[in-house]
């Protein structure tokens, strides 16, 4: 069962593919990647983009990463993936072809959410990598700059990412046009978007240090994101992968390596939120309240009470007349997907 070849990957990912666009998913063209744990460890460090600029921090990341990995205090991710179009995504080297297969179609589930949610669509996601490169270099010639030099730039980097998250969080929030009639704006009043407000009015900001500014906001704008859809991407992701997974033609012995796996990713956290975890539980939720469907062996025993009140509620919405608006459990799951986020 560990044993695979490139061209059965390619097969199961073909497949898998078809499955996902049978099920509902829309999503951008899919790319993937065999990493070793190097690899990983380094894709890790960089957020995936090893393109990003240079800086220190990025050099610590890894050594960190590196040091809890070789002692065993953290494992590896099973994939990682970027929101880019084509969709790229990192696969490890070393796991079976089942696991391989679960998270070919964990990310078919990510591609997805990154493609189709509100909060990714101003992330120019086909230009994502370029841009990401076009920033390295940038960045790279004000260090090579003898006037300038990576002293002065890293200084100014460190500065920038010390406040980079005080910024506009939902991107559907549209701040009003200064300057219009009516409306004034001094040096006094708050704004949320820290660093584009020190850059356009700190006039002892040289050309160079309001472009690096410009940059780190860009990128931070680029992983908002993720920050503020981590349950639910990661929760539609696992959702995904296992009714790809209960449709595809497994063998027992990979139907069991599957079942052991998915609960493992599921697993509660005991002194954290797994995203995984809750995330799965609330896209399950919805669309058993919807559809009235109580799968008993989806739900931990002590919330079968809550599953119970899920399937009252649910007879007593069917009874509505037709013109009420009524909607599936699968529709409400897109449309969600589509418009909320974690915090709503």
């Amino acid at each position: 069962m560990n044993y695979y070849e490139i061209p059965d990957l390619e097969r199961w990912e073909e497949h898998i593919e078809e499955l996902a666009q049978h099920l509902g998913l829309f999503c951008s063209p899919q790319e993937f990647e065999i990493s070793d744990q190097a690899q990983m460890l380094g894709y890790m460090a960089y957020s995936g983009l090893l393109s990003h600029y240079p800086h220190w921090s990025y050099g610590k990341a890894y050594e960190r990463l590196k040091t809890m990995y070789d002692y065993g205090v953290t494992g590896l991710p099973y994939e990682m993936v970027i929101n880019s179009n084509p969709c790229l995504a990192y696969l490890m080297r070393d796991n079976s072809l089942l696991m391989k297969v679960l998270t070919i179609a964990h990310v078919y589930g990510h591609n997805d959410f990154f493609k189709n949610n509100f909060t990714f669509r101003h992330t120019r996601a086909e230009l994502a990598i370029d841009l990401f490169k076009v920033h390295a270099n940038r960045i790279r010639s004000y260090i090579e700059d003898p006037t300038i030099g990576i002293d002065r730039v890293e200084a100014v980097l460190d500065s920038a990412h010390a406040i980079s998250l005080q910024c506009r969080r939902n991107q559907t929030v549209v701040k009003p046009e200064a300057g219009r009639e009516g409306e004034t704006q001094g040096l006094g009043e708050s704004d949320e978007d820290l660093l584009l407000f020190l850059r356009d009015n700190n006039r002892r900001l040289s050309e160079w240090e309001q472009d690096l500014l410009t940059i780190v906001d860009e990128e931070t704008r680029y992983f908002i994101p993720q920050m503020e859809t981590t349950i639910m991407n990661e929760g539609w992701a696992s959702y995904w992968h296992k009714q790809i997974l209960d449709s595809l033609d497994l063998s027992l012995e990979q139907r069991m390596e599957f079942m052991v796996k998915h609960a493992q990713v599921l697993a509660p956290h005991p002194n954290g939120i797994n995203p995984y975890h809750l995330g799965f539980f609330v896209w399950s939720a919805l669309r058993i309240w919807y559809d009235g469907c109580v799968d008993r062996e989806l739900l931990r025993r002590d919330e079968l009470s809550w599953s119970d009140r899920m399937q009252t509620d649910f007879e007593e919405r069917n009874s509505l007349p037709p013109e009420s608006g009524k909607k599936t459990g699968r529709e409400v799951l897109f449309q969600v997907r589509e418009t909320d986020r974690d915090a709503s």
